[in-house]
């Protein structure tokens, strides 16, 4: 054997170990970067359907407002609340019973609920409800009703 083949054959040998060692560390890289908790996803945006309602409403007339609350998955932990406020005309907003206050939030147990609006005044009445997640996302629901006569 020549000087020249020696020489290729420690080339060859240096070139494996080499390639060796890279596959070795890029390997050895990979498995610790690894995040071992699994990545669990708890925060799903959410829709809040609404049925229809009438347009006009009288001074002590009820409205049925039959709401559902739409996600693309579901967590446990998730609850849901809603606050109002009404800018226009008189009015009061009911849920299961209760006389909701404006602004203040009021806890959903249901994804599905109904609210009643008792109209307390002959003027066009606005208001707005406010449905949020206890992970800050939130959707606005704006009513208006013109006044009419019974």
């Amino acid at each position: 054997m020549n000087t020249f083949d020696k020489e290729k054959r420690s080339f060859i040998k240096r070139l494996i170990l080499l390639v060796t060692i890279g596959t070795m560390l890029l390997l050895a890289m990979g498995l610790f970067s690894c995040d071992k908790e699994l990545d669990i996803q708890t925060d799903f945006p959410f829709e809040v359907e609404v049925m229809p309602v009438p347009k006009s409403i009288a001074k002590g007339e009820t409205v049925t407002i039959r709401c559902q609350i739409l996600t693309d998955g579901n967590y446990d932990g998730i609850k849901y609340q809603l606050r109002y406020f009404q800018f226009d005309g008189m009015g009061k907003l009911l849920q299961s019973g209760k006389t909701l206050k404006p602004n203040d939030l009021f806890p959903l147990s249901n994804k599905e609920f109904i609210l009643y609006y008792i109209s307390e005044s002959t003027e066009t009445q606005a208001f707005d409800v406010w449905v949020s997640d206890n992970k800050g996302n939130e959707k606005k629901i704006g009513f208006q009703f013109n006044s009419k006569t019974k």
